[in-house]
């Protein structure tokens, strides 16, 4: 058992619920614009906290690394949880959206650095 496990923070209990989301992009530009893009706006509620932070994870079978955006929402109840989360995703989705109407696809490696 753990130190945090026995003796909970303050901040355990009053936010219980919680959710890992993370979110792979081919490069860490875009993962960075993403993430100064959703990090903007701050949560509308005092029930939910958000945290953001990048991280490289090795790809299979190449030698560049994938950005992976990793974002931690903890919440006082499920329903608070569900609700950040889900507009969440749907601004994420525009973010992504944006960036291929306006720059590459966020889902797939330029063929220029393939080669």
């Amino acid at each position: 058992m753990t130190a945090e496990t026995q003796n909970p923070s303050q901040e355990d209990t009053e936010f219980p619920c919680s959710i890992d989301i993370e979110i792979p992009f081919h490069t860490e530009r875009l993962a960075d614009v993403a993430h100064r893009t959703l990090s903007v706006d701050k949560e509308l509620s005092s029930l939910v906290r958000r945290s953001f932070s990048l991280r490289n994870q090795p790809q299979e079978g190449s030698h560049a690394a994938a950005t992976v955006l990793h974002v931690r929402y903890k919440a006082t109840t499920n329903r608070m949880l569900r609700v950040a989360v889900n507009a969440f995703m749907e601004s994420l989705y525009l973010v992504i959206e944006v960036m291929e109407h306006l720059d590459v696809d966020p889902g797939k490696k330029q063929a220029a650095k393939q080669a």
